[in-house]
């Protein structure tokens, strides 16, 4: 995916978030966006995910049966629990072939969208970087999840749409 196109799309997505009319969906198509960066002085991953927040409360309610604010400061312990269960199951990472773990760290709200922090540490310079993403693909069938890795300076970017789920990068 060209830098120009993940631009647009990040106008577009920012665009349509501004609709206040209750018969007009705050944005009309679904997507989210995974940013990793490479540390060469902490040889780690560092992991951003970015979900509309309306979305990602409606997901993890109907996953979880359980009444979720992502915005209420009294709750944040539980809503880390259900943030880090989520992504558990639907994100996955592969380093250079070989499936790997990461570190939850936290979310924070900005906005309308939710940003969850992710990392994988002990992780030497690697040449290829697979990812098994299906967030949000448990609401709704339009689904879109970009994938922007950055090593060294070089950045590469791509994209899956519901059902594929898995996508790469090599550098």
């Amino acid at each position: 995916m060209t830098p120009i196109f993940s631009k647009l799309l990040l106008v577009l997505m920012l665009s349509f978030s501004f609709f206040s009319n209750e018969e007009v969906k705050k944005h009309p198509f679904h997507v989210s966006n995974t940013e990793v960066s490479y540390n060469t002085k902490s040889k780690s991953l560092e992991i951003t995910c970015r979900i509309f927040t309306d979305d990602f409360e409606n997901v993890l309610n109907k996953r979880f049966k359980s009444k979720i604010d992502l915005y209420t400061k009294s709750q944040v312990k539980e809503m880390n629990a259900f943030v880090k269960s989520y992504l558990e199951a639907n994100l996955k990472f592969m380093v250079d072939g070989k499936a790997v773990k990461y570190n939850y760290l936290g979310f924070e709200n900005d906005h309308e969208a939710t940003n969850v922090y992710l990392e994988i540490g002990n992780s030497p310079s690697f040449k290829t970087l697979g990812v098994d993403n299906s967030i949000l693909y448990d609401l709704f069938e339009d689904q879109m999840n970009i994938l922007h890795v950055e090593k060294n300076g070089n950045r590469k970017s791509t994209k899956a749409s519901f059902p594929e789920r898995k996508m790469g990068i090599s550098f």
